[in-house]
């Protein structure tokens, strides 16, 4: 197998950037769907446009986070057949999540389509921006069959340790994301459909082109473009450890709608700032993804090969490296906030509530970093249960009981408080499991003393 980075050997924090940066430049041009949404529908939309596009986000989300942690669990257990050099299960994971692409991927895009009104009522979208929403809610579910299917061939491809062709994937997406929301907007006048539109085909590309890349580069695996023999059992394994994540992830995505609920209880104009604040947020937020994905294969590879003293050299030293590299990305991108913020908008009222949204979120987001890199270690090595509990209790008894209580008792523009709050609840709660769980502390004596 070629173009992959071994985990298990060599410089830790080398490997683990190696690893990371051809993710980071990937998670900049998927950051760049948004950006260029946000930026035509901005500049040749209007407020409430702009603020449709924004609150529609957050229903797909929903829907789809249960498959992506799903095709998180394949990415764990391949990542645990590399460390152990078992081709054959790798290629017995693959044939099962080709499978699970199709079989998931088709009824959500059914349901998300059918769905969307309800969920955009449950969010109390605005009547101004209901008709926009619901255009872009629809289209974007209908390309969820693509975002699936490569999110799970990314993840295929990260668990083996090639981090570079996802990449490569996103360059020719983006690139067409870009001239279809140009050709759909400015040229064809479709405006909310047609960046929904842009996406949502570039996306089905990225799926094509990963397809097209492993059966050419990986012939070993035998990826097939429809299903065909799967593992019962390996399934299960992927629901086993996926699911868990991936009810975490769509509760995590369904309290990110319940905020936005609060937010778009302040109106149109604090919509539109909050849409045009998640741009800068989502740059200084680029490397914890990546990290965290290098953190996930790190903790795989080497519980698979059971080099678990390797392990305990890496668990502390990734989740600090990655909240410094985000304080320094944030304060950084602080100083530069308001010239980028009007290239988005240059309303003066949407711009004040996206000033002060990014000033909070800028100065905040280490903490989750350092908290998202520990539950990526834990995550890793299959311990999920904890992670799963430490998230939710984040979200559904911190973040969102304290943006209700500010937007209830203080002032509802300034709901992103809450995630400075929750962020830091998390991440000692996360150092906590490294002090005091019983499970970890055996992983780590075991690599001790060497039994």
């Amino acid at each position: 197998m070629k173009k992959k980075i071994d985990m298990t050997s060599g410089p830790i924090m080398k490997n683990v950037f190696l690893f990371a940066i051809p993710i980071i430049l990937g998670n900049i041009l998927q950051y760049l769907y948004t950006t260029v949404d946000t930026l035509v529908i901005g500049n040749y939309g209007g407020k409430t446009s702009l603020a449709a596009v924004g609150t529609s986000a957050q229903p797909v989300e929903v829907l789809l986070c249960i498959f992506l942690g799903i095709g998180t669990g394949v990415s764990i257990l391949v990542s645990q057949y590399m460390g152990a050099k078992d081709e054959k299960k790798i290629r017995t994971a693959t044939d099962t999540a080709t499978f699970f692409v199709y079989v998931c991927g088709i009824p959500v895009c059914a349901l998300g389509y059918f769905a969307a009104p309800l969920l955009l009522k449950c969010m109390g979208v605005p009547a101004d921006t209901w008709d926009a929403a619901l255009t872009y809610t629809r289209i974007v579910f209908l390309g969820s069959l693509g975002n699936i299917g490569y999110n799970m061939n990314a993840g295929i491809l990260r668990g083996m340790g090639d981090s570079k062709a996802s990449l490569w994937f996103l360059v020719a997406s983006c690139i067409a994301n870009v001239v279809l929301d140009l050709l759909f907007v400015v040229v064809f006048h479709m405006d909310v459909g047609g960046v929904a539109l842009a996406t949502t085909l570039a996306m089905y590309l990225s799926w094509v082109i990963s397809i097209v890349y492993i059966q050419k580069k990986f012939p070993e695996l035998g990826l097939k473009w429809l299903p065909g023999a799967f593992d019962a059992k390996e399934l299960k394994r992927f629901v086993r450890i996926g699911l868990p994540i991936g009810l975490n992830n769509s509760l995590y995505s369904l309290g990110h709608v319940a905020v936005q609920t609060l937010v778009n209880a302040q109106g149109s104009t604090f919509m539109a700032g909050v849409s045009v604040a998640g741009r800068v947020t989502g740059m200084s937020n680029i490397a914890v993804t990546a990290l965290s994905s290098a953190a996930t294969t790190f903790s795989g590879q080497n519980y698979g090969a059971g080099n678990y003293d390797r392990l305990r050299q890496g668990y502390i030293k990734i989740p600090v490296i990655s909240g410094a590299v985000t304080l320094a990305a944030g304060l950084a991108m602080l100083a530069f906030r308001m010239p980028i913020l009007r290239i988005f908008n240059r309303e003066e009222a949407v711009l004040l509530y996206a000033d002060r949204y990014v000033t909070v979120l800028l100065l905040s987001q280490w903490f989750f970093a350092v908290f998202n890199g520990i539950i990526c270690i834990v995550n890793g090595v299959g311990l999920i249960r904890y992670t799963t509990v430490v998230n939710l209790l984040m979200l559904w008894a911190v973040r969102i009981p304290s943006a209700y209580l500010i937007a209830r008792y203080f002032d509802g523009t300034y709901l992103m408080l809450c995630f400075p709050i929750s962020f830091s609840f998390g991440m000692i709660m996360m150092i906590g499991y490294y002090m005091f769980s019983k499970k970890w502390k055996e992983i780590i004596r075991t690599g001790l003393d060497g039994t």
